[in-house]
Formats: C-alpha cells, sequence, structure tokens
C-alpha cells in the first residue's frame, strides 16, 4: 500500500505543474485583454469630436447598420449620425466628453430625432451618464450607449473583422 501511495507523489506533482501553467496562461489572457480595451479606450478618449463621429458612424457600418450617414457640424438638430438596422430607423448623439453624460444630449437627441423623422434616437458615449440623463433617457425612450457598450461593440467588431479594420 506504501508503494501505491509513492507512485502518486510525481503524479500529484506533474498534475500541480499543469493546473499552476494554465492558472499563469488564463492570467496573461486576462491582462492582455485588459490592456487592450484600456488603451482602445484611451485612443478614443484622445479623439477630437467630429473625429469620434466618424469613428462611431464606421462602427455602426460594421455592426450592420445601413445608410449610415454623418449630419453635417451646424445646424444638425442635436443629431450626429443617421442609420438604420432591421428596418428602424435611428438618430444618433455621439458625446466624446472627459466626464459624465449630462441630460442635455439626452434633450437634444430627443428633440432631433422627431426632426428627422426617426423611429429610435441614441446618445453614444465613450464615458458614462449622470443619473438625470438616464432617468430623461427612460422616460423619453432614448437608448443610451455608454462606455462598456461601445467597448462591447468594439471588441466585437474586432472579432469579426480583425484589430486593424477599426
Amino acid at each position: 500500500m506504501y508503494d501505491k501511495i509513492q507512485n502518486i507523489g510525481p503524479f500529484l506533482a506533474v498534475a500541480a505543474g499543469i493546473c499552476l501553467c494554465g492558472c499563469i496562461i488564463f492570467l496573461v489572457k486576462l491582462f492582455i485583454g485588459q490592456y487592450r480595451r484600456s488603451r482602445r479606450i484611451g485612443i478614443i478618449d484622445e479623439m477630437e469630436g467630429h473625429d469620434f463621429e466618424y469613428f462611431c458612424a464606421e462602427l455602426l457600418e460594421k455592426r450592420g447598420f445601413l445608410d449610415v450617414e454623418v449630419t453635417r457640424g451646424s445646424g444638425d438638430y442635436g443629431v450626429d449620425i443617421l442609420a438604420e438596422k432591421d428596418g428602424v430607423t435611428y438618430a444618433i448623439q455621439c458625446k466624446r466628453y472627459a466626464a459624465p453624460v449630462g441630460v442635455e444630449a439626452v434633450q437634444q437627441v430627443y428633440a432631433g430625432r422627431d426632426c428627422y423623422d426617426r423611429m429610435v434616437g441614441a446618445v453614444m458615449t465613450n464615458q458614462y451618464f449622470t443619473a438625470s440623463a438616464v432617468e430623461a433617457a427612460k422616460r423619453l425612450k432614448i437608448l443610451l450607449w455608454d462606455r462598456g457598450y461601445l467597448d462591447s461593440m468594439i471588441e466585437e467588431s474586432e472579432k469579426k473583422f480583425g484589430r486593424d479594420e477599426l
């Protein structure tokens, strides 16, 4: 019986080594993923507002939106992008901010949605939204696409089209 127990020792050492290697690989992949995400969002945080609008338009196209059009800079009624997906028309306000996006962006796209005769209004940002913006969006039925949602859209597009496509 003692011989059988002694023979288990090398097996346990190998099993522990495999588990350790698996844990290290998992942690490295996790770190690389987090680094890529923070780097990607950091680049977006540095964009000019108009560049961000074109970036968002391209991202929407990659996600299957059709007839994606960036509106002119002034007199756009608070709408930066017009698009369509699955028969639903969208009016989208893009906000590349350094701080949380407030209720004004929600109010602007709410008004702009009707001016452009669109079914859905959305605010797309590299940041998050204030509590009052979230509350207003619920009441006015405006979609809020925040930093986390934007990152998931980018990640999905990268998986589908490759990292260099965006």
